[in-house]
């Protein structure tokens, strides 16, 4: 029996599903579109296989296979970034946090990380997250003026709090982080060093970013946005952690690891080390600078005064539309993006002062500069329409006649 049959409720939403990301612009900077091939062996039969434990020290039978496969992914990925060990089970980023933190931290020990509206991320202690709930958290902001890192700031924090760990990282931070620095922070205050990269993977992965592997002694991602591999995460660390981190994954927070998934970020790791990757990271970057300035050259303000990454924020402020607004504009003209706090926000965070635009997917899409300024003149149009409700039809379509002649990179 097949879905056609069994379940046309799914297969018809699966459908729409497949058309509304064909059909719209994607600038949601945490999102790209996979290679086919990450997709088959993400849907293969390795789903069907339990693997608790690790290559060759399993807890079920049958893991002869799936052992050479887990173990691939842990080459693949060690080879790309040059990592110690790594730990490529994690079912995704926000578990590689934790997991970091339960390897080396009792309940009430400090963490230090950028706060949310400055570009943090929920793990990195926010009051919401167990991260802000379980331990003790102290928050750095960016320079109110620069917005920008203000890593003299961060040592001061650093020397009043003494944290058990910094985290370096962001998932709304559009410039290049400095990770000797925070190296040096955190040797000062005698703090481990975790360096989330979810975000700047694969510009790390292409050298398009400076990497942390010399500096952190540990490091987080997801295995999708730039590096353009499935839905996952991973820990890497310095090799005298190996032990702490493979048991704070399993049996400390997860038990059977999602072979097929496992699989598919073998394939991801592969393909990021195509010299094609290099070139599509290169026009990612471009893409997002390109959209940055033409927004200045329309008059909106842009967070940190550009990008340096896949990213940027967008202060809303003077156009007289709040995020959550521009959001869903957006949405109903056929083009996503998500809604994003400012750097000390008036506004709350449900609706936020901005929304943060990222070029990974489109530019997956083959998207060029030329392209992308005009999307940014479309958007332009869009927020700044005072008839939006009779025209958001005619935005739609031009939406969909900027992809038209575009292909996949």
């Amino acid at each position: 029996m097949n879905i056609l049959n069994l379940d046309p409720e799914i297969r018809d939403l699966v459908k729409q599903e497949e058309q509304r990301q064909d059909k719209t612009i994607n600038l949601i900077a945490s999102e790209n579109y996979t290679h086919p091939l990450v997709r088959e062996i993400t849907g293969s039969v390795l789903t069907n296989k339990y693997a608790e434990g690790y290559p060759s020290k399993r807890y079920y039978g049958g893991c002869e296979i799936v052992d050479q496969i887990e173990q691939l992914a842990i080459d693949r990925c060690k080879e790309l970034f040059k990592f110690e060990h790594v730990n490529v089970q994690p079912h995704s980023g926000s578990q590689a946090n934790i997991a970091v933190y339960f390897s080396m931290l009792k309940p009430g020990d400090t963490i230090m990380g950028m706060n949310l509206s400055s570009g943090g991320h929920l793990t990195h202690g926010h009051d919401a997250n167990i991260s802000g709930s379980w331990f003790s958290k102290v928050q750095y902001n960016v320079d109110p003026e620069t917005e920008l890192l203000d890593y003299n700031e961060i040592q001061k924090l650093a020397d009043q709090y003494k944290p058990k760990i910094i985290i370096a990282g962001a998932s709304a931070y559009s410039r290049i982080i400095d990770f000797e620095k925070f190296a040096e922070i955190a040797k000062n205050s005698n703090a481990y060093l975790m360096a989330d990269i979810a975000h700047i993977a694969g510009l790390i992965a292409a050298d398009l970013h400076p990497s942390p592997v010399n500096f952190a002694d540990f490091i987080t991602s997801t295995t999708h946005k730039t590096l353009r591999g499935p839905r996952g995460g991973l820990i890497a660390s310095k090799a005298q952690f190996k032990e702490q981190i493979d048991k704070s994954i399993m049996p400390g927070t997860q038990g059977g690891p999602l072979m097929h998934v496992i699989a598919a970020k073998a394939v991801a790791f592969k393909l990021a080390m195509q010299p094609e990757f290099k070139a599509y990271q290169k026009q990612v970057i471009l893409n997002a600078q390109a959209m940055a300035e033409e927004f200045k050259n329309l008059n909106y303000r842009v967070v940190a005064g550009g990008t340096d990454n896949h990213l940027f924020v967008l202060d809303l402020r003077s156009k007289k539309i709040t995020g959550k607004e521009a959001e869903s504009r957006l949405n109903k003209a056929g083009i996503i993006v998500s809604r994003s706090t400012i750097p000390y926000d008036p506004a709350k965070p449900w609706i936020t002062s901005g929304i943060r635009i990222g070029t990974p997917a489109i530019t997956t899409k083959g998207f060029d500069e030329t392209t992308c300024r005009a999307i940014v003149h479309l958007i332009d149009e869009i927020l700044s329409s005072n008839q939006f409700e009779t025209k958001a039809h005619a935005f739609k379509d031009k939406a969909g006649k900027l992809q038209s002649n575009t292909a996949c990179l």
